[in-house]
């Protein structure tokens, strides 16, 4: 074949992109698994950073060891436990299936329930986790993050400064979800409100609108009396999800 024809340079360019896809595509599909369990793994040290636990080396020992179990919320604000594969898109799986999840723990024998948060900023996808105590009111911790947020700006939201606000301010108010990011210097109800960014305020913006949307999708949850809280007090984890769904079953 004549290698200065136009027919061999089209047949060897051809050949070229479909070895070079071939093997992207075993390579992807080869560290697919890999790919996976570090979202589930970078998933899990968001949650655990919204319960106070951060910078762990072994986020799997560390789950296991505040016996954090994945519970759905049912249209009447019960739980049942999750038993599918361990969930990273919460956005996706509320949509789509309408899943919404709350991971229940146990932090020095206290209960705590933390529920994934998303929505938009300036520039791309916010998304995090806001911690609640037994009460389901009060904020325990919170962790939130971004894609692509102005550095200095609306990248603040990443900050502990921005999120060490939260923890003490209540969920609520006659029956909505009050908590709220409100314009930088302009806090009036100092237990539901926090400081919005000076400079983001359109990032500070997406995250009220985040915490009002998702929080607002756990009402029923977060309405119901904490009847479990003071009944087993330290109790584990494990023998609080058995008693909530042992209830839910009566109830049915």
């Amino acid at each position: 074949m004549n290698t200065n024809s136009n027919s061999y340079t089209i047949i060897y360019a051809s050949v070229m992109v479909v070895i070079v896809a071939f093997l992207l595509a075993f390579v992807n599909s080869s560290l697919r698994e890999a790919q996976d369990k570090n979202v589930e793994l970078s998933t899990k040290e968001q949650i655990l950073s919204a319960l106070n636990v951060k910078d762990v080396a072994d986020a799997e020992a560390e789950f296991k060891n505040l016996q954090i179990k994945d519970m759905l919320m049912g249209e009447d604000g019960t739980l049942t436990e999750y038993t599918g594969a361990f969930a990273t898109a919460y956005e996706k799986e509320a949509k789509e299936k309408n899943n919404f999840h709350v991971f229940v723990a146990n932090v020095d024998g206290q209960t705590k329930y933390v529920f994934p948060v998303y929505g938009a900023g300036l520039w791309g996808a916010i998304w995090g986790y806001v911690a609640l105590d037994a009460d389901k009111d009060t904020v325990y911790g919170v962790y939130f993050s971004h894609a692509s947020e102005t550095p200095g700006l609306g990248a603040e939201i990443a900050t502990d400064a921005f999120q060490g606000q939260f923890p003490g301010k209540k969920t609520t108010k006659d029956g909505e979800v009050a908590l709220a990011v409100v314009k930088n210097g302009k806090v009036a109800d100092a237990t539901v409100e926090v400081d919005g960014i000076s400079g983001g305020t359109i990032t500070s913006n997406g995250v009220d609108a985040m915490l009002k949307n998702c929080l607002g999708n756990y009402k029923a949850f977060l309405q119901q009396a904490d009847e479990s809280a003071e009944a087993v007090g330290e109790a584990p984890v494990e023998e609080i999800v058995e008693e909530v769904v042992n209830e839910n079953n009566e109830e049915k």
